[in-house]
């Protein structure tokens, strides 16, 4: 690796979620530009995950989930009854969990369960991470590091807080509990861990966004840029809050364009996957 260059992997989060989701993923990575996606074994379109993973370049990893759809296992479907037999959202996941309400050995259950779900389709995966960062919750993130172990999955996703840049309320909030996660996660995270950015425009990128970004990078350092491309199916994708948060095909055109592959070159920004990092 040359001593002026930047690395980036691109990790597209949420394969399988939605089908168009998956689809625009896809072809990204037709593209290079999309280089690592996370799969949700829970999603509606796992399918798409099945009948895809197999060969090409793009790099695997599960996109472990608490916080949307419906749980693969019977504990933790009895455990989230209250709620429909449905995930909570993160803000509840979180208090029931760090009450007792939900206890780790539900979440082990339900995570190796996810992670197992794609190993038996034969997918070869490199990292874990989680929808919305849940895995950042301290016993949680202890749990994520010892299955990645087990398992022989040589990365896992340390979410930091990007300060410096205009925040609204939603994002100082996360940061600040990001901010509060690291002070107690810090021993776990692998020295060879990419820095994690996109944050701060989560569900929303755009190229001044990455032009500051990029302009910030270190040689010789390797990052992650979490994005959320995609195609946008309305017949598909009807929960308000989703359309809320996401911009999927900004994104996905953003990705596509010749102005971010210039952005590229002009940073001297190299695109690789997991498969390029060492181990740990």
């Amino acid at each position: 690796m040359g001593s002026r260059e930047k690395y980036l992997i691109v990790n597209a989060d949420d394969f399988g979620y939605f089908h168009c989701v998956s689809r625009g993923i896809l072809e990204l990575a037709s593209l290079g530009v999309v280089t690592a996606t996370g799969i949700m074994a829970n999603g509606t379109d796992f399918r798409t995950a099945r009948e895809t993973t197999t060969g090409g370049s793009l790099d695997y990893g599960v996109h472990l989930n608490l916080t949307y759809g419906v749980p693969l296992t019977a504990e933790m479907a009895r455990a989230v009854a209250g709620w429909g037999g449905r995930f909570p959202s993160k803000s509840r996941m979180a208090l029931a969990i760090l009450s007792g309400r939900i206890g780790l050995s539900d979440v082990e259950r339900e995570w190796r369960a996810q992670i197992q779900c794609c190993l038996d389709e034969g997918v070869p995966l490199r990292f874990l991470n989680s929808h919305e960062h849940i895995h950042m919750l301290p016993p949680l993130y202890r749990l994520a590091k010892r299955l990645a172990r087990e398992f022989s999955i040589d990365h896992v996703r340390h979410t930091q807080p990007e300060w410096g840049f205009p925040l609204g309320v939603a994002a100082m909030v996360r940061n600040a509990v990001m901010q509060s996660c690291n002070i107690l996660n810090p021993r776990f995270r692998g020295e060879r861990t990419p820095r994690l950015v996109g944050l701060n425009r989560s569900g929303k990128l755009d190229i001044e966004y990455l032009d500051r970004l990029f302009s910030g990078f270190s040689s010789g350092k390797i990052y992650e840029l979490m994005c959320h491309p995609g195609h946008l199916d309305s017949a598909e994708i009807r929960d308000p809050r989703l359309l809320a948060y996401h911009r999927w095909e900004q994104e996905f055109e953003l990705l596509s364009s010749s102005s971010f592959l210039e952005l590229c070159q002009k940073y001297h920004v190299h695109l690789v996957g997991y498969g390029n990092l060492p181990k740990g």
